[in-house]
Order: C-alpha cells, then structure tokens, then sequence
C-alpha cells in the first residue's frame, strides 16, 4: 500500500509546432503497430518453430501463451508507472526490454529460451502500450487533431493482429521463422530516436501501489493461464477448477486493496465513467471475437485447404484494408457527424455479419464467395469500433490517470481475446469430436463464428445503453 497520496506536478503541456506533431504520431502509431502485431506474427510460423527446436505439441501453444500472460498481466502495472514516473522515460523503458526480448527470442537456441524470450517480450509490450497512448492525448492538443490521431491509432490496434499475420507469413516463407521476432530490433531502435517529439504531460507525485500491483499481475496472469489450460485439459479439470478459484480470490483481493489504499493503481473514478466502462466491456468482447477469428481462420487455411504461411498472410489483406479504412478514415469522419454510440453499433453490427458470414465456410469454398468479402465486412466493423471505443474510453480522464486508463483499454482487449480464445476453442472442439476430417473441423469452427458474431452483437447493446447518443464528444 502506498504511504502517500499522489499530488500532481505539471511538466510542460505546451502543444508542440504543427510539423512535429505528424512526427510524433509517426512513433506513436508504429510503436503501437509492433506491440500488437507481436501478438500474432508468430502464428503462422509455428509449425517450423516446433520442427527447428523440437517442441513437444502440449508445448507450443507457450510461444503464444507466454506473451501473452506477460502481456496482459502487466498492463495495469505499466500504465500506473507512467502516471508517476513520466510516461516518455517508462516508454523507452519498455522499448529498450522488447527490443532485448526479441534479439533474444530470434537466437534462441532451444524451445525454453523462446518462451522465457516471449515473456520478457510481453513485459516490454506491457509497459510501453498503456504510456503510448497516454502520450498521444499529452501530445496532441484537445479537438480535431487529436481525433484524427485517435483513429490512426485505433488503426494500428486492429491492423496490427493482421498484419502480424500478414508478415510473419512473408519472414517465414522467405527467411526463416526467426526473423519474425528479429524484425522488431530495427523498428524499435527507430522509435527510441524518435522519442524526443513526445510531451511528457503532467506526472503524479508518489509510489507504484505495490500490493494492488501483485494482485493484479498474478490474478490477470493466473487467468489467463487457468483459460488456456481448458484447450488442452477441459473445464472439468481439477487444476484449472483450482487455478480459476485462485484467480478469483486474488482478484477480490485487489478489489478489497484498491478500496483501503489512498493512492490505488485502479481508482475508481477510471470506470465511475458509465461510457468508459462500457469501452472497455467493449473491448472485452470483441477482443474475445477477433483473437478467435485469426485463430480459426489460420486453422482453416493451413490446415483444412492446405495454404501455405505466406498464401495464409496474404488471404488476410481484405481485413487489414476494412480495419485501416475505418479506422484512419470513415470512423473519425463519421464521428464528426453522428454520436459515438450510433458509429459503435453500426461497426458492432458489421463485424458480427461478417462473423456470420464465416461460418458458411466449408472444405473447397471459393474464396470470393465467404472467405475474402466476409473479412473485408468485419474489418469495417471492427475498425469503426475500434476508434470510437478508443475515443470514449479515454475521454475526460484527469491527465494523471491517462495511463492507467489506456493500460486497462489494452489489458481489456488482451484478457478477453484470452477468456474468449479459450471458451471458443472448446466449443469448436465439442462439435468437431475425435475426427479431423475436413467436414468436422469445419463444423466445429462455424460454431465457434456464430457464438463470436453473438459476443459482437452483445457488445453493440453494451455500447448502445452506456455511450453518448448525443453529438461526437471530443477527447479532453
């Protein structure tokens, strides 16, 4: 428990000159463009990860799962820190620990230094994604601006997953898998000297809430491990029975911690906010049914029609075209003419008819008939949700809690593509049964479509009884 409460001092806020500000957005959106590709870019090559270091099968899903435990544990814990120790010296922080993960996740010489290297990968990422956003609304004055730089953000968080589907494809056809992590040293390395054109924006004064910092972490992380358990264990498992109940407990006790400290790491006036609640449980939700997507897309490609990694990448371009244009383009333009709430449902309702629309996808399907315009229809979708979700879960959030608030908008995203991963993965598996013939693994994955297309349309009533239906409100 911190012994002292938090008083703010102000850094210098002066909005940067015009030219600087493209810069500034540059690093921003790349930043966040490599912390979530990362996420993903690994998917494709897996099957050659586990013949070049001979992996076990039960062993595999660690290079995804590490990452992401790391990843979504922490987040919370990187957000604060910037808060209190300024929010451009922990982002170069946690650029300096990704850019040395991913060096040495690219040497790695046997399956255990990989996984350890994904951890620390998901460490970096954990500290650095909550201070990037905190940083565009410190660097960015109120209005248009910031909007406009909203939405390529918002961008990058929906581009990234397919992009990092989209390249890892490319490096491992043509290169080797290791270069799907050694890719991230030059990229970080230019968004560390591009750093200086970012304010710093106000800090708080005080310390990290260490107890509500351990709470969080393990109970996140404890999760999060106990869901991914349940692909390869069940439900009914005694240890994943036991580990959820453990998680349960740590989290009621970070609740019970957050109420007694007088400088909490979640104050509670972060999610007083209904709409910021409700961006949040947005994000959960389609989280949930985007990670699902990529997942048992990449499994009908490769494993079912027999695509290669870079035939698969490539496949997934209509979704990378409907994320980037809604998000950099249509959303913020229609956010300038209708409310937050009418543009959320409108893309919550696209992507859950693309998700329907996957679930048609059967062995031989042509791929102009379900597979491509299905993934252009969700894009857009998720794209338009992606910046209004971003624009309310951040509006009017006091300067020192910008971090902390953008930390949960990713630790939301992260935990529920996790949970929903997980949950989705065993329905598909109860359909597909024992047998791995096409039919049946097709039948299992429409299953898992249409209970994603009904998260999407849970998370458009969610967004329509908590966001503005008034005008677009701007970010403060």
């Amino acid at each position: 428990m911190s012994s002292s409460t938090p008083t703010t001092t102000t850094a210098t806020t002066t909005a940067p000159p015009e030219r600087r500000l493209g810069a500034a957005l540059a690093v921003i959106a790349t930043a966040q463009l490599m912390l979530v590709l990362d996420g993903t870019i690994t998917n494709v090559a897996l099957p050659r990860i586990q013949r070049s270091l001979d992996l076990a099968p039960a062993d595999l899903n660690w290079v995804i799962t590490a990452y992401a435990l790391a990843f979504g544990g922490l987040l919370l814990v990187g957000g604060r820190a910037g808060d209190l120790f300024g929010r451009r010296r922990v982002f170069r922080l946690g650029l300096v620990v990704f850019t040395v993960a991913s060096l040495l996740g690219g040497l790695a010489p046997n399956g255990t230094v990989l996984i350890a290297a994904r951890a620390l990968q998901g460490v970096g990422a954990a500290i650095a994604a909550p201070t990037a956003l905190s940083l565009l609304t410190t660097t960015f004055p109120a209005g248009p601006g910031r909007v406009r730089a909203l939405g390529v953000y918002g961008a990058m968080g929906g581009l990234g997953s397919v992009v990092g589907l989209l390249l890892g494809g490319a490096l491992t056809e043509y290169l080797s898998w290791r270069w799907v992590l050694f890719v991230n040293v030059p990229i970080a390395l230019a968004v560390l000297a591009g750093t200086s054109v970012l304010v710093e924006g106000e800090r708080d004064r005080g310390s990290v809430d260490l107890p509500g910092a351990i709470t969080a972490t393990l109970g996140l992380g404890t999760l999060v491990y106990a869901i991914t358990r349940t692909s390869t264990s069940g439900w009914a498992d005694p240890v994943t029975l036991l580990l959820l109940a453990l998680a349960a407990a740590v989290l009621l006790g970070f609740l019970a911690i957050q109420r007694r400290t007088r400088a909490p790491m979640l104050p509670a006036r972060v999610l007083r906010d209904a709409g910021r609640a409700g961006a949040n449980l947005v994000f959960v939700l389609t989280g949930a049914g985007m990670f699902a997507t990529f997942y048992f897309l990449t499994l009908y490609m490769q494993v079912v029609e027999g695509y290669g990694a870079m035939r698969a990448g490539l496949t997934y371009l209509p979704f990378a075209l409907g994320i980037g244009l809604a998000a950099g383009v249509i959303g913020p333009r229609l956010l300038a003419a209708t409310s937050p709430r009418a543009v959320t449902v409108g893309g919550l309702v696209l992507a859950s008819v693309g998700m329907g629309w996957f679930s048609l996808l059967a062995p031989g399907s042509h791929p102009m008939t379900v597979l491509l315009p299905a993934q252009l229809v969700a894009g857009v979708g998720l794209g338009l949700t992606f910046v209004t979700a971003t624009v309310v879960g951040i509006h009017g959030v006091p300067s020192g809690d910008a971090g902390i608030a953008s930390g949960l908008l990713n630790t939301s995203q992260q935990i529920g593509g996790a949970v929903g991963l997980a949950a989705l993965a065993a329905l598909a598996a109860a359909r597909t049964g024992s047998t791995a013939a096409p039919e049946a693994l097709t039948s299992g994955y429409a299953a898992a479509y249409l209970a994603g297309a009904a998260l999407y349309l849970i998370a458009a009533l969610v967004a329509a009884t908590t966001f503005g239906g008034g005008p677009a409100r701007r970010p403060a």
